[in-house]
């Protein structure tokens, strides 16, 4: 049974949405994606194989963290704290026969550094991209 339901769950503070590939499919997408797009993938954070690697069982569960300079220094410049969330990052992972894409939500992240509607408006592209890596 799944652990969340409807397919795409937005809570004040994160985003879920449901992937119709695989957790490895759906990572090289939202990687080929944001690189189309001329963002940096600065790095996969593979979990499930970190715990595998020393014995431990865990879910397909994987992170990306993408982001661009250009949009993410003036946020840090203006607010240095939210280097803590800064590149953004996507949790991609198995939940029982579905994949899931979770990630903080742009609003929330704004409220959290108390960025002003400018700033704010350089973190919202994540709602696009991941809507792009989950099209049929």
């Amino acid at each position: 049974m799944s652990e969340l339901s409807p397919p795409e769950i937005a809570t004040a503070e994160v985003v879920t949405k449901s992937s119709p590939r695989s957790v490895p499919e759906t990572v090289d997408r939202l990687s080929a994606i944001a690189t189309a797009k001329g963002l940096k993938v600065f790095a996969v954070i593979d979990h499930s194989g970190e715990a595998e690697a020393v014995g431990l069982e865990l879910r397909d569960t994987k992170v990306v963290i993408f982001g661009s300079p250009q949009a993410g220094t003036p946020v840090m410049q203006a607010k240095p704290l939210a280097a803590l969330d800064l590149p953004l990052k996507v949790l991609v992972w198995q939940d029982g026969s579905d994949t899931k894409l979770s990630y903080t939500a742009p609003p929330a992240l704004a409220a959290r550094y108390g960025l002003s509607e400018e700033l704010a408006k350089r973190l919202a592209g994540i709602d696009a991209i991941t809507d792009a890596v989950i099209e049929g």
